[in-house]
Order: C-alpha cells, then sequence, then structure tokens
C-alpha cells in the first residue's frame, strides 16, 4: 500500500475530503507551515501523525525545504500531496519526488495561475472556471493535468460565491485523483496523464454545469 505526506496550512478542507474518502492509501503523516492550522487537530483526531515546520523558522525558502525534506524523510511517503499548502516548493524539494507531488489549484489550468484566480475569472468574463489537479513541476502551477473540474460563473457572482462552487468540486475530484494515483491507474506520459481501468472510465466525467 501507498504512503502519502499531506502538507497543509490552514483548515485543511480538502484533507478531510481525502481522509473521508478512504483512498486505498496509508496516510503517514500531516505536515504544516503553521502551528495553528486547523487542519492538524483534525489530523490528530483521525489519530494521523502531525508534525510542524514552522516556515517562520527560516531565512530562506531553500532552508525551509531542507527541513521539510528532512521531516518528510522519517515517513517515506510515495506520494505528496499539496492540499492548501501555500508555500512555493524550490525545484530541488521537486526534484527529490520527481512526479510524485500532487496539487489542486483553483483555476481551469493553464489559465489563471498564481492568487486571486476567482476574482480574475470573474474580471475576464469568462463563463465557465473550476479546480486542477496536476503533478507539480518546477514551473508555478504546471505539470501533467490529471482531472479537472468545471463549475458556471453566474451573473452576480462574487469571488466569495465562486469560490464556495468550486471548492465544491476540489473536494469530489482531488479525494478520487488521490485513489487513481494510489491504484496505479493514472501515467504519465510527457505532459499527458493516461488513465487507466476504473480511472478511464469516469475521466469524462469533470464537467458541472
Amino acid at each position: 500500500m501507498k504512503k502519502i505526506a499531506i502538507l497543509i496550512s490552514g483548515r485543511g478542507s480538502n484533507l478531510e475530503a481525502i481522509v473521508s474518502a478512504k483512498p486505498a492509501c496509508e496516510i503517514a503523516v500531516v505536515v504544516s507551515n503553521r502551528p495553528d492550522a486547523l487542519g492538524l487537530k483534525f489530523a490528530e483526531k483521525q489519530n494521523i501523525p502531525t508534525e510542524v515546520v514552522d516556515h517562520k523558522n527560516f531565512s530562506s525558502r531553500e532552508a525551509f525545504d531542507k527541513a521539510l525534506l528532512e521531516t518528510l524523510k522519517k515517513y517515506e511517503p510515495d506520494l505528496i500531496v499539496l492540499a492548501g499548502f501555500m508555500r512555493i516548493l524550490t525545484e530541488k524539494f521537486i526534484n527529490a519526488y520527481p512526479r510524485k507531488v500532487v496539487n489542486i489549484h483553483p483555476s481551469l489550468l493553464p489559465a489563471f495561475t498564481g492568487l486571486d484566480t476567482h476574482q480574475r475569472a470573474i474580471d475576464a468574463g469568462v463563463r465557465l472556471h473550476g479546480c486542477t489537479v496536476h503533478f507539480v513541476t518546477p514551473e508555478l502551477d504546471h505539470g501533467p493535468i490529471i482531472a479537472q473540474a468545471a463549475v458556471p460563473v453566474l451573473q452576480g457572482d462574487s469571488a466569495e460565491s465562486l469560490a464556495a462552487r468550486v471548492l465544491e468540486e476540489e473536494h469530489r475530484i482531488y479525494p478520487m485523483a488521490i485513489q487513481w494515483i494510489c491504484k496505479a491507474e493514472c501515467s504519465i506520459n510527457g505532459n499527458t496523464v493516461s488513465l487507466m481501468g476504473a480511472a478511464k472510465d469516469r475521466g469524462l466525467s469533470f464537467y458541472k454545469c
């Protein structure tokens, strides 16, 4: 059974969704860069080991990532899951776990990389917005796409109302994508993810309007 490490920074709503879905893997540890992250309390209640690597204790991203790598090494994870982890990881960290780091981003990549995606989608006048699960590469918010879900941008939407609708889809597709990886139902070919088995049958289901 594959072991995963989940990295968080805040309340951990995607963490809760993943745990509730009971994927075919062992959640070896939950790590936060903030000691006050509410997700840590949830993990502890689920008897999942937790660690804190406080980014404020380090003078550089490189020093923080080195400490994070040392912490993760104790648990020997097969997959690193970024679930609301609000730190940009260095290339050295990504290269330590090649094609073994996944993230969920609140937009339909490659559109709206970076922050403030919901307001930017509204300002751009797009009709569809959503979220993307992807493998992480050194280039921010890029990498092979595993799954996407779309929601409509409604007249009168605020960034908050749109974010809430997108978050529902995040909670749906992120646990599913992790399940596919843990069950070896997806593979990377260049910059494309191929789905197999049950994942292939559901690979076209990520459209909600």
